[in-house]
């Protein structure tokens, strides 16, 4: 019997997955996924866009010079000021791809970049060729290919593998396929571009009509031998393939795809969490994989299935992807092994630094709680992310309320080692922090969105905020964590300010794959 072929797992997290509406990371968060992701073991790391903005740059530099393993990845347009930009910022990785993508739809070559067939050509085959100066590993991407007429996309690529391209991305950008299409249009390719031997068919597919997983699966029993997906499946509009869940596909219906890949899928989970922690976009609970119902049964018929043998109900059992039994619940006399080892296993990757500071953190929460769990730990190194490269911090807080009282807020901030103190009215003490926040900032905002919830139970849980803010009509996250939830709501509506106030250069990225 022959080998399986292993599927290249080509991750666009930082990249793509950044690109949903209020996801996007600083340099230190950047970073910390990239490290999580190198455990997962997928092979490509997209790390960003780097001509887009400096802080892309800055990102993709950052997770060259510190990630080792994958393939560190940078994209950019069918431009040499794109390919030299990227060359740049990858240089320091050890194995590095440089990702370039031209559209190639009429509807794109009409409206878009109003350009002839023949220039549309030139343009990806010298684009390529200079990717090629810089390293041998290059992949291209016809934009829109999936709306792209057949015989001219094989013209495209035909024309690019000539060129130096070693990867062909064949993206739905605008998820407009359906499998049995977007199979054959992976098997014409196969079948049609003459020297398709020397490049491997990849395929990065939009969620738009809930297709991204199911088109990328149906290109891989096509031929195609790499997958571009995100975590918790994030990404522009409704977002993109999920990588667990086609690593989950792959991995339990291997008899009809004699396929997998080399992912941990233990690490699953863990990665998933953390990029919840980080961007604060959470997981539905009904969610694939991992979801919090992924793995629950109430009903009791399927209860009664689950305990008489497990495969009843379960095609994949938690521990496959991570989810973990029980929860370690650490307390005030647990020692630093104890506390380090919880915090690789839930996927972090700290400096001896970020260690010790996370764990004095813990000590001071353990004081205050009884028991400090999962929830918490990550908390606390979400938040110590969070203000990696913060411009203001919230140093004091006082409110007052009541029946009679008209609410009132008095905040002091730190920024380079200034305080300033200001105090403001509002509806409710909420309001009157984030009115004496604005104050102070001088950051004017609008609030969008406020979630507020228990990351663990009983009384003396930490209170989660998790904010949306608009400003000049983009939209900002921030989250906060606290045991007193007002302190909190203030941390989280700080956080979105200095997040306004970190990417204010300019955050713009052109159309992509």
């Amino acid at each position: 019997m022959a080998d399986k072929r292993t599927i290249t797992i080509f991750d666009t997290t930082l990249r793509d997955g950044e690109q949903s509406p209020g996801a996007s990371m600083n340099l230190n968060e950047k970073v910390q996924f990239a490290h999580a992701l190198a455990k997962l073991n997928v092979d490509v790391i997209e790390a960003g866009f780097p001509i887009a903005s400096p802080g892309d740059f800055e990102a993709v530099r950052g997770v060259s010079e510190a990630v080792a393993g994958p393939i560190i990845c940078g994209l950019a347009r069918s431009l040499e000021k794109d390919i030299v930009r990227a060359a740049e910022a990858l240089a320091p990785a050890a194995r590095r791809r440089i990702h370039v993508f031209c559209a190639t739809s009429e509807i794109h070559r009409n409206h878009k970049l109003k350009k002839k067939k023949e220039q549309i050509i030139e343009m990806s085959v010298q684009a390529v060729r200079l990717a090629r100066t810089f390293t041998d590993d290059v992949e291209f991407s016809p934009e829109d290919a999936s709306r792209t007429e057949w015989d001219f996309l094989n013209d495209v690529l035909a024309a690019v593998i000539e060129a130096g391209a070693t990867t062909l991305n064949i993206p739905d950008t605008v998820g407009y396929a359906i499998p049995e299409q977007f199979g054959a249009l992976i098997r014409n390719i196969r079948d049609k571009v003459p020297n398709i031997d020397k490049a491997v068919i990849s395929v990065h597919c939009h969620n738009d009509l809930g297709l991204a997983v199911a088109n990328s699966l149906a290109a891989v029993a096509a031929g195609a031998g790499q997958v571009e997906c995100t975590i918790n499946g994030i990404g522009e509009r409704a977002g993109n393939a999920s990588l667990e869940e086609v690593v989950m596909a792959l991995r339990t219906r291997g008899d009809v795809f004699d396929a997998d890949t080399g992912i941990d899928t233990r690490r699953i989970y863990p990665t998933s969490r953390l990029l919840t922690s980080i961007t604060g976009l959470t997981v539905q609970r009904n969610k694939a994989i991992v979801g919090d119902n992924a793995f629950a049964h109430e009903a009791g018929i399927h209860q009664h299935g689950v305990l008489a043998h497990r495969e009843t109900y379960e095609i994949m059992r938690p521990e496959d992807v991570g989810i973990p039994s029980n929860k370690l619940v650490l307390g005030k006399h647990s020692g630093h092994h104890a506390f380090r080892d919880r915090v690789a296993t839930l996927g972090y990757v700290l400096t001896d630094e970020e260690m010790n500071a996370a764990f004095d953190q813990f000590i001071a929460l353990a004081d205050k709680k009884k028991n400090v769990y999962d929830e918490d730990i990550e908390a606390i190194i979400d938040a110590q992310s969070e203000t990696a490269g913060e411009v203001w911090t919230l140093t004091g807080l006082q409110t007052i309320a009541g029946d009679s009282t008209t609410p009132t807020a008095t905040v002091t901030l730190t920024r380079e080692g200034e305080d300033r103190t200001d105090a403001a009215i509002g509806d409710g003490p909420v309001d009157a922090v984030y009115s004496a926040i604005q104050r102070i900032t001088g950051v004017t905002v609008t609030l969008s969105d406020y979630q507020l919830r228990a990351l663990t139970g009983g009384t003396d849980a930490q209170g989660e905020v998790s904010v949306e803010v608009v400003h000049d009509g983009r939209k900002f996250r921030g989250r906060g964590v606290h045991t007193d939830v007002v302190e909190a709501s203030g941390l989280a509506y700080l956080a979105a300010i200095n997040r306004i106030l970190t990417v204010q250069n300019g955050h713009y990225r052109p159309a992509q794959p």
